[in-house]
């Protein structure tokens, strides 16, 4: 098992921008949060997880698994669309898992070389397969390829955990993202506080 990293480094620097986060960062101590390395799986693995409840998500993807063994987009590819609809997911979401391996297979998307390219340019790629929103790129950006700068707009835990923090009955897209640049370069650290924040 994985964890995303992080250390003192950001954590002093992250105290020294907000005295809010310091205190919240001093009574949750430090945060593990569990990553899967491999880009692929891991976009599998948020798609399994969409609109869906944690136990359920762990269900299906424990499903798929022993169908599959290793999750590639080779072993996705040589499955029918009902066998993995057969793990316990809608026809739509087992389109979008065949649809991201045949991404993977024919060379529209490199997963061995997201990692060289900018979070811009992974979310627009990964974005225009179907099934693939923002929401889900910056997830994987974060427990997958370990961005550093991360707080998604999208998520609404990350929201719910800046409003608690900074006692705000509401949070205008503006304010959000003048904390979001306060919490730069180390943004995604921020991110587990704020869900941390939230409850979740």
């Amino acid at each position: 098992m994985m964890f995303f990293e992080y250390g003192q480094e950001e954590i002093e620097y992250l105290k020294s921008r907000d005295k809010k986060l310091a205190s919240a960062i001093d009574n949750i101590g430090m945060i593990k949060r569990e990553i899967i390395p491999e880009p692929f799986p891991a976009l599998i693995s948020s798609i399994v997880s969409q609109q869906i409840s944690k136990k359920a998500a762990e269900t299906v993807w424990n499903r798929l698994v022993d169908l599959l063994g290793d999750i590639t987009a080779e072993s996705i590819d040589k499955i029918s669309l009902s066998e993995i609809q057969g793990c316990g997911m809608t026809l739509r979401k087992a389109g979008y898992i065949k649809g991201i391996a045949n991404a993977a297979t024919t060379g529209e998307v490199n997963f061995n070389t997201l990692h060289t390219l900018s979070d811009e340019e992974i979310t627009k790629k990964l974005s225009a397969l179907n099934g693939v929103g923002v929401w889900t790129v910056e997830m994987l950006l974060i427990f997958s390829l370990c961005c550093p700068d991360v707080v998604s707009y999208g998520d609404l835990a990350i929201r719910r955990g800046m409003m608690n923090l900074y006692n705000l009955k509401e949070l205008p897209k503006e304010k959000f993202y003048r904390y979001r640049k306060r919490y730069s370069p180390y943004g995604s650290v921020a991110s587990l506080y704020l869900w941390a924040l939230s409850g979740q």
